[in-house]
């Protein structure tokens, strides 16, 4: 299962990034109507390292498609669009796949009125965020003009945030090179949050793709559970699919049997899977960018024992009653409003039942897999949020998790990745399924070469 794009699909897709940009331009002249000298500026992620795959800033991605590193986008209040790129001293074109260049017919392909360089050579073909006066040299004298007219920049600088420590990094750098850059400052975070919350047409088919993707990443590793012995297996199982899909995992997978499926964040992945145990499973692929996250926990011998199925089947109902009610008007959490705070409701119900609810109920869903969006403003149609209830009882080496993708619409949510089974005995179907009986034959097959006995059927 490949999805590949067309040139076509492309030049479609460069025109959402220009259209972002116009309708940010046009929220910042709305909400700073006395602003007459002004530009938006975004920084880009850079390369932490070449063992470490490159992941572009997401909110610089959203308004531009571009995952050059070290690039800077900057947008006047007319809304003409220039990109700075790093100069190396040796062409990246020669090391890496789709490096830009300052040259008119890649700033076409991008949808920008321009490509500069930043300054002078970075070494090598690599940039790093702790950049050099003469790395940063051109940006620096436009930045140094704007300051002498007077001019403010519109820019990702929230004063109490553990977010965008990477942009307030850069400006703080600047501001080293150029004193008085910080007050020119003017933070639009909540801006570019708001419209990254909700999700266009386009974004929503690219996370149906992603969440589709994890699906087949799912049902790969349900049935791997009863073939394999330990849980790195079933890792490698759920992440083949993803790499033969051409997408990317959207954040570790998380594979945890046994006691390990207590701890919320498990990532060793490395343990023994025993028959008796539950192990939950719990990843997602990222598609163009954008991120599916659904957890499943299945049983490793194939079969819920009574207790596993009492307690699984508490946290279904506890997820069918969450998203039944969800809608916009409702929080994911707001202890203010615990009658419309779906996390508080989930505790109510869980309290009920003795059991303690460790985590929230969900998250927001989009380009980052834990995606910008303000929790204390409501739902609205157009986000897209995650439902995750569970039940950990450390005592009895039992952990259950199921959580499932969900689009807000006018009056309800939408379930995106409703193909996936998650009652119990569709569990138990899926985990049977030809694919799991078929290696169990060919086992058989192979352990009577192994022994030269015959085994009646």
């Amino acid at each position: 299962m490949f999805f590949s794009r067309s040139e076509n699909d492309n030049a479609k897709e460069i025109m959402f990034y220009v259209k972002r940009r116009e309708n940010l331009i046009k929220t910042v002249k709305e909400r700073f109507p006395n602003v007459k000298s002004g530009f938006v500026v975004i920084f880009g992620d850079f390369e932490k390292n070449f063992s470490i795959p490159f992941q572009q800033d997401a909110s610089f991605y959203y308004l531009t498609g571009v995952i050059e590193p070290g690039a800077v986008l900057i947008i006047d209040l007319k809304g003409s669009s220039t990109l700075y790129i790093p100069c190396h001293e040796r062409p990246r074109t020669n090391w890496y796949y789709l490096a830009l260049s300052a040259k008119e017919e890649d700033a076409l392909k991008v949808g920008v009125n321009e490509i500069k360089e930043l300054g002078k050579p970075f070494k090598g073909h690599d940039s790093y965020s702790y950049v050099s006066y003469q790395e940063y040299e051109s940006l620096l004298k436009f930045f140094e003009t704007v300051k002498k007219e007077q001019g403010t920049i519109f820019t990702l600088y929230p004063s109490e945030s553990t977010n965008y420590c990477l942009q307030r990094f850069l400006i703080d750098r600047v501001n080293s090179f150029l004193p008085g850059f910080n007050y020119m400052i003017v933070d639009i975070s909540p801006i570019v949050e708001a419209m990254r919350r909700k999700k266009d047409k386009h974004e929503i088919e690219l996370m149906k793709k992603a969440v589709e993707i994890t699906i087949q990443a799912h049902n790969k590793a349900a049935q791997a559970v009863v073939s394999s012995r330990k849980e790195c297996e079933v890792q490698a199982d759920f992440e083949s699919i993803i790499t033969k899909s051409h997408a990317q995992r959207a954040c570790p997978t998380i594979v945890a049997s046994g006691q390990h499926s207590t701890i919320l964040h498990y990532f060793d992945n490395g343990g023994d899977m025993k028959k008796g145990d539950l192990v939950i499973v719990d990843g997602g692929a990222v598609f163009n960018h954008y991120c599916a996250d659904i957890t499943r926990t299945y049983p490793v011998s194939g079969k819920f024992t009574k207790r596993q199925r009492e307690v699984y089947s508490l946290v279904l109902e506890l997820q069918e009653n969450i998203a039944s009610i969800a809608r916009p008007g409702y929080w994911l959490n707001n202890k203010e409003q615990p009658d419309k705070s779906l996390t508080s409701l989930a505790q109510l119900f869980l309290k009920k039942h003795n059991y303690p609810m460790l985590h929230g109920i969900g998250h927001f869903l989009g380009i980052d897999i834990h995606d910008v969006g303000d929790y204390s403003k409501p739902l609205q149609e157009g986000d897209v949020i995650t439902i995750e209830p569970g039940i950990y009882i450390p005592e009895e080496s039992l952990g259950i998790r199921i959580e499932d993708d969900y689009l807000v619409e006018k009056n309800s949510l939408r379930c995106l990745s409703a193909a996936l089974p998650k009652k119990p005995d569709e569990i138990e179907k899926l985990m049977l399924s030809d694919g799991v009986l078929a290696s169990s034959f060919i086992l058989i097959f192979l352990l009577i070469l192994v022994v030269g006995k015959k085994v009646v059927f």
